[in-house]
This record gives structure tokens, sequence and C-alpha cells, in this order.
């Protein structure tokens, strides 16, 4: 039986958009929907087509040390921006529109409005500043969203390993919040911290049967 193609994103949606006079391109993608704890944080990226790092994927499919070389080289080489939602705005919104929120917050946090703004998935949100295209696996087809992925896992890694020294026990810093066996049995132990998505099932159960 041959082996599946590997894929890997391609310049070649921004390309487009870009030749339809749609430049600059943003690249916005997020991370942290699934967890019971912690921020959603979502990242845009407007590649240099120039000087693109190499080897940017997907942030699933790459390591810890690889993300945060290459957030170094984005930094050097591309418009950055970051945007979040508390776990507050995301158990008032739901956490599909907090992802939003913090992906639109993200556009507007660019040193300038894009042309056009590629997102990853199948739904964009609807008050960005621009036109707007999602894509689904889009941080596996589209580098700029690849890149999108590794800023906002990297940003908000960083976050949880902060809350992980002040609320210790969880394991955020290994598990980032997502809702592991030892978080569960943490939060059975510990309890609920005010750091935890009240509307999240495992959590809201907790609190209120």
């Amino acid at each position: 039986m041959p082996k599946r193609a590997l894929i890997f994103p391609d310049f070649t949606h921004e390309a487009a958009l870009v030749a339809a006079g749609a430049a600059p391109v943003a690249g916005v993608d997020e991370v942290g929907r699934g967890p019971l704890a912690g921020p959603v944080t979502a990242a845009a990226v407007i590649l240099d087509p120039a000087r693109i790092p190499e080897g940017l994927n997907d942030s699933k499919s790459l390591s810890a040390k690889r993300r945060a070389a290459l957030v170094e080289a984005l930094s050097d080489t591309a418009e950055v921006a970051v945007g979040w939602a508390s776990v507050e705005e995301i158990d008032t919104l739901n956490i599909r529109n907090a992802a939003f929120l913090a992906m639109c917050r993200a556009v507007a946090g660019l040193p300038r409005v894009p042309g056009h703004v590629l997102v990853d998935g199948n739904a964009c949100p609807r008050d960005m500043p621009c036109p707007a295209t999602p894509l689904v696996k889009g941080d596996a087809r589209s580098l700029s969203i690849a890149a999108a992925s590794i800023v906002a896992k990297v940003a908000r890694d960083a976050v949880m390993a902060e809350l992980d020294e002040a609320f210790p026990g969880y394991g955020w810093a290994t598990n980032a919040g997502y809702p592991t066996a030892a978080h569960r049995a943490a939060l059975q132990h510990l309890g609920v911290t005010p750091h935890h998505r009240r509307s999240f099932a495992p959590v809201h159960q907790m609190l209120w049967g």
C-alpha cells in the first residue's frame, strides 16, 4: 500500500489574494478552545514573502523548542500580533464567540489593517475589519496561518506556565489547562480556581452539581 504523501503549508492562498489586489494578507489562528482553564489566545501574522522562516508548519507538529525558535524568527521578519479573551469572556460569550473575539483583537493589534485575512477553521468572525476567508485545516495549508498557530501556542503556553506557578498542583505548565486525567484529579482534590472556566461541564458540575 503506497504511503500517503505528506502535505506542508505553502503560500498559494496568500499569493492568489495578493495577485487579486488584496495585500497584505494575514493568517489568523487560535489555541485554547478545549482547556478547562485559562484564556483563549489568537494570533495574526503578515508574512514578508521574501523572508519567510523555514520550517513553518502546524504548531502541533513541532516541538516546543522549534516553536520558540520560529516565534523569534517571525518577530524579526513578520508583522505579528496576539489577542486574548479571558475566562470571564469565555463564560459569558461561549468559547466559540470568545475565540472569535480573540481573533478580532489579534487582527486589530497588527501595525496595519490587512487587505484580507485567512482564518483557520470553517467560519470567520463577523467583526473582522477587512474581508476574511475561512480555511479548514488552514494551519496545514497556509504558511501565514501556520505562523499564527505557532505564535498563539507559544504565547498561551507561557501564560499557563505562569499560572501554574501561582496555582500549583493542576499541571498547567505541562497540560496547558486541558482536561487530562491529572488535571481532573487535581480539580477534585484542590477545587476550582478563578482561572477555571465555569461554563465547561466538568467545572460546572463540581460547582453546581
